[in-house]
């Protein structure tokens, strides 16, 4: 039984969640010969101010780091 587990700043709609959770089976499932339902994807939402990077955290940064776009 694979389990994923996702941690990420809070904020994430039910729908993109839901989303992420399917391709992560789905390739997981591909990757591991295993059925999708064997699969388990867990979230945990994490506040801004319980997460650090390089010692500040992001709670205390000027605005989120954008992820650069797909080509």
């Amino acid at each position: 039984m694979p389990l994923i587990r996702v941690e990420l700043f809070e904020g994430r709609s039910p729908q993109q969640k839901r989303e992420l959770a399917r391709a992560l089976t789905e390739a997981t499932a591909k990757v591991l010969a295993c059925t999708p339902e064997s699969v388990d994807v867990m979230f945990f939402d994490i506040r801004r101010e319980d997460w650090a990077t390089a010692g500040v955290p992001w709670s205390e940064r000027s605005a989120p780091t954008p992820h650069p776009a797909k080509p």
